[in-house]
Formats: structure tokens, C-alpha cells, sequence
């Protein structure tokens, strides 16, 4: 007979090596989905229940609810239901449990705070920003004409290596999550850009500490991601916005936005983000109605 899990840390513990061992989860995964557990495991502690089995889901709603009034936003919820359904159907499919008491809690509808952006302008006035001849202006333009050029993640900017560049081509081979590789095309200012940090600028801040990654500080060590945000919040204060606004990943969100703008295709601009789920990708359509929907109600004389 499978052996029960006398207590709620056996049971999490378990799960979360499955979770490792199969699942190929991201040591972040891990430690947020542990921390779901954790907490709700000692709810259930504080109501005299130790251990995961429970009779019903009663539980489980009493516990989100919980959540809910201490502030939790509809995503935190969401996230904590998956963790706890997921962690249950482990234990009952591998027998430790005599049931599963989250199979009767629908799924959570899929919950996104629509991503703000940059106008194409704003844009435009940050990626100029950095002005001059010296090998800090040269590197931060290149690296700021690639976060939008690409819609790269800052990871996947910081990390990209020399090898990856084919400006013959006109594209990057990025590094994404869990080390899938896509190839991302670079627009002609971009290209130039980078050619001419590459050729002039790079060598000269390369100190044989490189590790051959193709944006480098000016120690000669990879830029890592404080020295990223740091570029992208300056050029945004030097193109006159509020550096509040600005983050690596808004430029990623005007990328996608903007190529949809121009009539590009979702799977297309899915591939380019990298974008395993094209439901991912949708949200910015909904940006884009969005602005749509503004420009109507402004100019339109039926509006």
C-alpha cells in the first residue's frame, strides 16, 4: 500500500521535487510555488488541520477568500489556486491522498493587467537619447536600438553573445526561456548601431573578461541586469519621461504593439516575443483596440 504523507512538508516537498525532476520548473517556479504551499499548509495548520488531506474543497475557498480580503490581486489568487491544484493531483494521482479536493474548484480564468506603452515617438526620443562619441553613449544606443529592435527580454539582451549576430543577415539568434533559441530579425537602425559598437566600441572595452558577450561595461565584464535598467531609465529621463514609466520590458511591450499597429500578423509577432502560448501574445490586441477604440471616439462624427 502507497504510504500516506503524515505531514504537509512531506507532501510539498515531494511535489515540488516532481515538479523539478519532471516538470524542468525554473528554480523561480519552485520558490514561488513553495510558497503558495507553505502558506496555505500553515492555514490550515491555524485551523487544526496538519497535513494536505482534506474532506472537500471548503478549505481551499475559505482559504482564497482569506487572501482575497487581506488585499490579494486576482492574479496572486490565481496563482496560489494552480499551485494548490496542481500539488493536489500530484498527491492523488500518486495515491497519498484518498481523493482530490481541488477538482471541484474551476480552473482560474486567465487574469492580465493590459501592458502600458510607449508611443512610437517616445520611443524614438529614448533610443536617441544617449548622445556623444565616448564608448558608454555608443554601447547604450546599440543596446537600447536592440530591446526595441527585438522586444528581447533584458535577460536575453544582457545574455546574448557575439556568436549570435549575423548583421549579414540582419538578425540575432536570443536565447529565451528554458533555452529555446528563435531568430529575431533587427531593423536597419539597429543594424547600424550595433555595427559600428561592435567594430569600435566593443574591442576597446573588452579586457578579456567579455565571456564574449556583446554588451559589456566599462570594467570589460557582461552588463548585467541593475547596468540594463539603469541605461533604459536614464534615456527615458534624458528623452523627457517620467522614468516611472519606463522599464526593459515596456520597450518589449511597444515592440509587440507597435508591429501590430503596422498590420503585423499575431503567430508572427508570437515567434519574434518568443511566446510559447499565442493566448500570451493576444493581450496586445486588446492594447491596440484599445488605442483604436480612442482614436474613434475622438475624430469620428457618429462616435
Amino acid at each position: 500500500m502507497t504510504e500516506r504523507f503524515p505531514s504537509s512538508e512531506r507532501a510539498i516537498a515531494a511535489y515540488l521535487d516532481r515538479l523539478s525532476v519532471e516538470g524542468s520548473a525554473s528554480p523561480l517556479t519552485l520558490e514561488v510555488y513553495g510558497r503558495e504551499l507553505r502558506r496555505f499548509a500553515g492555514f490550515l495548520r491555524k485551523a487544526g488541520q496538519d497535513g494536505l488531506e482534506i474532506p472537500d474543497a471548503t478549505p481551499i475557498v475559505r482559504y482564497l477568500a482569506a487572501r482575497r480580503a487581506a488585499g490579494a490581486a486576482p492574479a496572486t489568487l490565481a496563482r496560489a489556486l494552480v499551485a494548490i491544484r496542481m500539488c493536489y493531483r500530484f498527491l492523488h494521482g500518486e495515491k497519498r491522498i484518498a481523493h482530490d479536493p481541488s477538482s471541484s474548484i474551476p480552473a482560474p480564468r486567465p487574469w492580465r493587467k493590459l501592458p502600458t506603452t510607449l508611443s512610437e515617438a517616445e520611443v524614438r526620443r529614448m533610443v536617441e537619447a544617449p548622445r556623444g562619441e565616448g564608448p558608454k553613449a555608443a554601447r547604450d544606443r546599440a543596446f537600447l536600438e536592440v530591446l526595441y529592435a527585438t522586444g528581447a527580454r533584458v535577460s536575453e539582451a544582457t545574455t546574448l553573445s557575439v556568436d549570435r549576430v549575423a548583421l549579414e543577415a540582419g538578425a540575432l539568434r536570443v536565447i529565451g526561456k528554458r533555452n529555446k533559441e528563435r531568430v529575431v530579425p533587427l531593423g536597419e537602425r539597429a543594424q547600424d548601431a550595433l555595427r559600428d559598437y561592435l567594430a569600435e566600441v566593443r574591442p576597446r572595452l573588452d579586457k578579456g573578461k567579455g565571456a564574449g558577450a556583446v554588451f559589456l561595461s566599462l570594467r570589460g565584464q557582461p552588463l548585467d541586469r541593475k547596468a540594463a535598467w539603469t541605461i533604459v531609465k536614464r534615456a527615458a529621463i534624458d528623452a523627457g519621461i517620467s522614468s516611472k514609466r519606463v522599464s526593459p520590458h515596456k520597450l518589449r511591450h511597444s515592440f509587440a504593439t507597435h508591429l501590430l499597429a503596422g498590420g503585423a500578423d499575431l503567430r508572427t509577432v508570437q515567434q519574434m516575443l518568443g511566446h510559447a502560448d499565442i493566448a500570451t501574445t493576444q493581450i496586445y490586441t486588446h492594447v491596440d483596440a484599445a488605442r483604436l477604440k480612442s482614436v474613434h471616439a475622438r475624430f469620428h462624427p457618429r462616435a
